[in-house]
């Protein structure tokens, strides 16, 4: 099965949806325009069920088979950057500082344009659940989802999502089995020292001192402290100290983000940022104040389901445009949540030669619109056989 006929057809609407979301991004969790837009299409497509206010602002529409059988649920992330656009792009953001440059555009357009088809053929057995969420970047919208009763009160047996790949050839796929996606964490470290005169250092706890010690000694985590084979990074991303020239300051402020793909390996690295940081400032008569965030865990493919992704995606595209064993991206993403509650997998899709995401410049490919619906499809049709 190539690519679907109805998805090439509705490659032009598909294309007007995804440059209309592009256009009035929203982010985390104040999605309501974009909630009202995806919830007046499935109304337009006659989806059985719709149901608003899921996880604060998601929406999830189900679409009914013919004949009974299990739930599926496929996802698609709503939520747009805090980022000023400068792709120049006729549709590009209208809002300031504010823009999709991750492609959640993109794929909220791909799973409207599934449901479409889906409800119009019903070629299935059971129900599709289509699964709309907020606050993907950085609000754990995913999580909202499922503590709101996701699962449970749809019957949702398995879930899939599925997020654009720049870089790599446009409209191929890449899986893997396993870890997939980092648990992206935060760090921060309060350095509290002895000010005084940068004249007389001797009678100061020196707080730049200590933190750049620090900063030094964290790159040793995953150089000397992890198991070479078991991936970690630690970046220090803030570094703020001082007023001005002639003063040593009371305190230092450091923060940074771990990515791990290894629940031990993250578990070590929580605890040796607070010890090599609380021994190095003790070693200069300083303290630390340490504060580490989990921000969501590894996000966890499942073995049968990604074959079932990987099949699904080689009806589409054919096995030679179809990576099953991609490296895994240490940047984090909340579906991971969802893959905790249920078995599933979460697919990329190649966006071609385009600007990275979180970059300014970036936009969506619409060309792959047509093939990401075709997967979505057959998907639905692979796991819910009539």
């Amino acid at each position: 099965m190539p690519i679907l006929n109805s998805a090439s057809e509705l490659q032009s609407v598909a294309t007007a949806w995804r440059r209309h979301l592009h256009a009035h991004p929203e982010i985390l969790y104040d999605v309501e325009n974009t909630a009202a837009f995806i919830t007046e299409k499935l109304q337009e497509f006659g989806v059985d069920e719709i149901v608003t206010g899921i996880g604060r602002t998601g929406v999830v529409g189900i679409i009914k088979g013919t004949g009974t059988g299990r739930t599926i649920g496929l996802r698609a992330d709503m939520d747009a950057l805090p980022l000023e656009e400068i792709s120049g792009k006729p549709w590009a953001s209208a809002t300031a500082g504010r823009m999709h440059a991750c492609g959640h555009d993109g794929h909220m357009a791909m799973l409207l344009g599934a449901a479409r088809h889906l409800a119009d053929t019903r070629n299935f057995a059971g129900r599709v659940a289509v699964i709309f969420q907020p606050a993907e970047e950085g609000g754990r919208g995913a999580l909202a989802m499922v503590e709101d009763g996701l699962m449970e009160r749809f019957d949702i047996a398995e879930v899939y999502g599925m997020h654009n790949m720049p870089g790599k050839k446009a409209g191929s796929f890449a899986i893997r089995k396993g870890g997939i996606m980092a648990a992206p964490d935060k760090f921060a470290l309060k350095i509290i020292g002895r000010g005084g005169h940068a004249a007389e250092p001797h009678n100061t706890a020196d707080t730049i001192v200590i933190g750049a010690q620090i900063v030094g000694a964290l790159q040793t985590i995953a150089a000397r402290n992890a198991n070479p084979l078991r991936s970690v990074v630690v970046s220090v991303t803030q570094f703020h100290a001082g007023t001005t020239h002639n003063i040593i300051p009371e305190e230092a402020f450091i923060s940074g983000t771990v990515r791990s793909l290894d629940e031990q390996v993250r578990d070590l690295a929580e605890r040796r940022i607070g010890e090599l940081a609380s021994g190095i400032a003790a070693a200069h008569g300083a303290q630390v104040e340490y504060d580490y965030e989990r921000a969501c865990p590894v996000t966890v493919n499942h073995p049968r389901e990604t074959d079932y992704a990987a099949e699904a995606a080689m009806e589409v595209v054919g096995p030679e445009h179809v990576d099953t064993e991609v490296d895994p991206s240490m940047a984090g993403e909340d579906f991971a949540f969802m893959l905790q509650s249920r078995p599933g997998a979460y697919i990329m899709i190649g966006n071609g030669d385009t600007a990275g995401l979180h970059n300014p410049a970036y936009d969506f490919n619409d060309e792959i619109l047509s093939a990401g619906i075709s997967y979505w499809v057959r998907l639905a049709e692979h796991r819910l056989p009539r």
